[in-house]
């Protein structure tokens, strides 16, 4: 079948009637769709830029130098692994793609209103195109990792084996939380304001400045830390920089995030089915 954006081969569908897995094979079918938003939103996104897609590092990299200067320069007790500030960059980095796919999907069915109601492409695309393309921008950041990890000549090792898992569990977390978030936020204005300070809340749950065993003192601590486990966050921390820190992976911070990831994108698939409706009545 050949896809088109404008098409409506079946006829116009709000996609309401299909089970999941129907849903699954309407998304594949329209992946070449996805691909070419994926690159339009990438070229219209650095365009007028002069340092393109520097921009997408520059953030997460001045922040890492603040951080490190705070937790080094001025705060004593001692956070993460050395090399603190490639501990820092790999932490900032994937965090950006979270939360830049978080905040994204926001907007996603809203900014492209028109095309949501008049088209015959599926409508979950356009939150997997906002995570797909902070994902694509996330691995274009990779080299300046690699920069920082042989500045401190810090050789991967063998776990590095488990980073596409890393990312297979940010992608599914993160498109879960935007099939709950995109169609919400259409129907509920002030939806945003509550993600953006949610979002700034779970970025000091999860342990990105610092790492699980900061928190692995015993006593209430230790109650802390068995919490923090099962923020999906911390196991896809956990794979990302245990290729540069071993003693960072715990495969029991990885299964509570993969359980919790799963649940999350079951109910955002669910709650998209059952939004999508109302939404089309509002978009």
């Amino acid at each position: 079948m050949t896809t088109s954006i404008r098409g409506r081969s079946t006829g116009f569908t709000s996609g309401g009637t299909l089970n999941p897995v129907e849903r699954a094979r309407r998304v594949w079918e329209f992946r070449r769709i996805l691909a070419l938003l994926i690159g339009r939103d990438l070229r219209v996104r650095y365009a007028s830029s002069m340092l393109g897609y520097v921009w997408a590092v520059l953030d997460p990299l001045a922040l890492s130098v603040v951080y490190w200067f705070l937790f080094t320069q001025v705060i004593t007790r001692r956070v993460g692994f050395p090399p603190y500030i490639l501990f820092l960059v790999a932490g900032q980095l994937a965090w950006q793609w979270i939360n830049g796919s978080i905040n994204g999907t926001l907007g996603a069915l809203r900014s492209e209103s028109q095309m949501v109601r008049s088209s015959n492409v599926p409508r979950e695309l356009w939150v997997l195109r906002v995570v797909l393309s902070k994902g694509v921008e996330y691995v274009f950041s990779l080299p300046v990792l690699a920069m920082f990890a042989v500045a401190y000549t810090k050789a991967p090792n063998h776990y590095i084996l488990y980073f596409p898992l890393a990312l297979l569990m940010a992608v599914l977390f993160a498109t879960g939380i935007g099939l709950i978030l995109a169609p919400a936020a259409v129907l509920v204005r002030d939806l945003r304001s509550v993600v953006r300070i949610s979002t700034r809340a779970l970025f000091f749950l999860s342990p990105i400045l610092y790492s699980l065993h900061d928190l692995d003192h015993g006593g209430r601590k230790a109650n802390i830390k068995d919490i923090v486990s099962w923020n999906p966050v911390a196991g896809i921390m956990s794979l990302i920089r245990a290729p540069f820190f071993p003693q960072e992976l715990n495969w029991a911070d990885v299964e509570h995030a993969a359980i919790v990831i799963v649940v999350i994108f079951v109910i955002g698939v669910w709650s998209f089915n059952r939004l999508e409706r109302p939404m089309l009545k509002e978009v």
